[in-house]
């Protein structure tokens, strides 16, 4: 089965982002290809599972797949009326329940869809297995109306333009969870690797593949299955890989970029503290699903409010611009936009002038009439982000969040401790129940000797927290593994008496890097990471590496790490850190400017860096990698088995069990 032709490379033509690529894979590499005019009687039906339905929606609109000559969208598990006159394309899974109705599907004399004329295109999402290709070939009647049977490789969910989930929502209880049962920890580990191995051949690109060692390992320490997740992980994607080298046309034979492969223990606290940048503050105050922000709109009959649902994506510029500001940045922006709007749009100044208690003469009207159409668009826009900035910063001034914001983060930097969060419960008894449990989970993470024994059930008693919010916090403190907790081992059983205890976190203090708000010196851990990463400065002792680098990649990755010196502003300054500059300008800042501005000659941009976190990625990680793109003149791409924001990963540590050992647990 041969992979396609068609130049879906790293750097080949102009720049593409990483979802474009996903995009143009699977609009013109599955659907153009297999398009054969533009008229009715050869539009085809597209016919997809649960799973690749999902991957089509997060690269594509129903308009870019209509445009390509599909009429109709079908799901193979239902039940569906045939439509002889119509041709098919398949884009599903290689499993045996979905080949069985695909063949159901072209079998007998009267096939579900055309019979002639153009044969049936099937496509599975990933490798298909030699046994499912020799049950496709005992139906001889089903031969002849297959048109192509060619392997996508495509079974990652683009999310943004550097980054993609593996849809594996359960990871955490699945890998952290019940430590007994690892046959179902390596089956979720199997299916994620295959996942994260498409990523690749749908790029064109062989990494060095790179993955956090297990800690503590040594003849007197007990090593845990989630202790090796990364390792495990990494050879399972290293497996694929191999694979891909054989099978795939064209796939490099040298590696062409870095993958780093983490797990959520390396950072705990980021998926829990307040991350002040407007796309992250958004998703953890404004209980918004998925992408969709749901507000109220005046009626156009004069009757009560309606409400009316948008959705906070790429598409949006003014959303790109301020996604990653700082949530006070994104105010005055937004303040200032709407000033200047005002001062220069005759309908804006017209209706404010109507407000302050003026008449509308007819002529006034005419004008404004005039300006409506382009205003009524440009308004609801900025409207929209007006209301949605307003919004948050009630809720931060209601809920008291800066106080709480500047606690959390200075115990994050060393600067605070117990007595202080103590201190905080016993002067703000009304601190949402929430804020408190955030609160300690951060605690946790950095102190989990504090919360064993007495001593932890005195602060969960003083915080008042709920049986599940105890567990969530328990797990916070467990989940740190081989590194925080010390497993030893004596012949046929292993002790767990105590655990010893963490070193406060030590993140080094960057705010004299660059500029900066209130409330921003947080940064993810994976932003050190992926800067020793990018300088090859990445100890091998603590992150191996699965395949020994070619002698030429060290050179080019040298040389692509020498990045243009910052450009100085002045501290007096109101402008945003140079993260929050406007995405869609072209001055340079934006992750995407930089890519594009070399597009001409990408050999000037370093290879790309993949990293991948299991078990949830977080929007301030998400954030780093556009930051790092520009800083290090690389395209750094974040993967995880999901993107989560606080209140999901509190349920799923809510829904975690992590298990201590203890003396009833010695069998001896």
């Amino acid at each position: 089965m041969s992979y396609s032709d068609s130049d879906s490379s790293s750097y080949g033509g102009d720049y593409k982002n990483f979802r474009q690529i996903s995009r143009e894979r699977l609009l013109y590499e599955m659907l153009r290809s297999a398009k054969t005019g533009t008229s009715k009687s050869t539009w085809k039906v597209l016919i997809m599972d649960k799973l690749t339905v999902k991957i089509m929606s997060h690269s594509c609109k129903m308009a870019d797949i209509t445009q390509e000559g599909v009429s109709l969208v079908e799901d193979i598990h239902r039940r569906r009326q045939p439509l002889p006159s119509m041709e098919a394309i398949y884009f599903i899974q290689p499993t045996k329940e979905n080949v069985i109705m695909f063949l159901s599907d072209m079998s007998g004399r009267s096939p579900l869809y055309k019979k002639y004329v153009k044969k049936f295109p099937y496509y599975p999402s990933s490798p298909i297995s030699r046994e499912l290709v020799t049950h496709i070939k005992k139906d001889s009647t089903v031969i002849p109306r297959i048109g192509a049977l060619r392997e996508m490789n495509l079974e990652y969910f683009a999310i943004d333009s550097q980054g993609f989930v593996t849809d594996d929502e359960r990871a955490l209880e699945e890998l952290f969870g019940d430590e007994e049962n690892s046959r179902r920890g390596d089956a979720c580990l199997n299916v994620m690797a295959s996942r994260i191995a498409t990523v690749f051949a749908s790029l064109r690109e062989f990494p060095l593949v790179r993955y956090r060692a297990a800690k503590s390992l040594d003849t007197m320490t007990m090593t845990t299955f989630s202790d090796l997740i990364p390792t495990k992980l990494a050879a399972g994607v290293w497996n694929c890989l191999m694979k891909y080298k054989q099978s795939i046309e064209n796939f490099p034979q040298t590696e062409t970029c870095d993958l780093l492969i983490l797990d959520r223990s390396v950072d705990q606290v980021a998926p829990i503290i307040h991350e002040w940048t407007y796309d992250a503050i958004c998703r953890d105050l404004l209980n918004m699903e998925g992408n969709k922000y749901v507000h109220e709109v005046p009626s156009k009959t004069g009757g009560p409010p309606e409400k009316k649902e948008v959705l906070l994506e790429e598409h949006d510029p003014l959303w790109l611009e301020l996604r990653h500001a700082h949530i006070a940045d994104a105010s005055e922006r937004l303040h200032e936009k709407m000033t200047s709007f005002i001062s220069k749009n005759k309908a804006a100044q017209i209706q404010h002038s109507a407000r302050d208690g003026g008449e509308l003469s007819t002529k006034d009207l005419q004008k404004m009439v005039q300006a409506l159409p382009q205003y009524s668009d440009q308004i609801d826009k900025l409207s929209l982000h007006v209301e949605i900035a307003g919004k948050i910063n009630r809720i931060i001034r209601e809920l008291r969040l800066r106080e709480l914001g500047q606690l959390e983060q200075d115990l994050v930097f060393g600067d605070a401790g117990l007595k202080d969060v103590v201190k905080f419960f016993t002067t703000n008894e009304d601190v949402s129940r929430e804020n408190k449990l955030r609160l300690l989970m951060i605690l946790a993470a950095i102190y989990p000797e504090k919360f064993q024994g007495e001593k932890g059930q005195n602060i969960m008693k003083l915080a008042r927290l709920q049986s599940d919010d105890i567990t969530a916090v328990n797990n916070m403190r467990l989940l740190g593994g081989a590194s925080d907790i010390k497993k030893s081992s004596t012949g046929a059983f292993s002790l767990k008496f105590d655990i010893n205890k963490k070193k406060r976190a030590v993140r080094k203090d960057r705010t004299g890097e660059e500029q900066t708000w209130q409330l921003s010196r947080f940064y993810p851990m994976i932003e050190e990471l992926i800067e020793k990463l990018g300088k090859r400065e990445l100890p091998k002792d603590d992150y191996p590496c699965m395949n020994e680098p070619s002698p030429t990649v060290h050179a080019k990755n040298q040389s692509a790490a020498i990045s243009q010196p910052p450009v100085a502003h002045s501290m007096r300054s109101r402008r945003t850190p140079t993260w929050a500059r406007p995405r869609n300008s072209d001055d340079g800042y934006s992750s995407d400017s930089v890519l594009r501005h070399a597009s001409s000659d990408f050999k000037k941009m370093g290879q790309r860096i993949f990293v991948f976190i299991v078990g949830g990625a977080t929007r301030s990680e998400l954030r780093v990698c556009h930051k790092l793109t520009r800083k290090l003149n690389r395209e750094i791409i974040l993967g995880s088995t999901s993107l989560d924001d606080p209140p999901q990963f509190i349920t799923k540590m809510k829904m975690l069990t992590v298990d201590e050992l203890s003396l009833d647990d010695i069998q001896i």
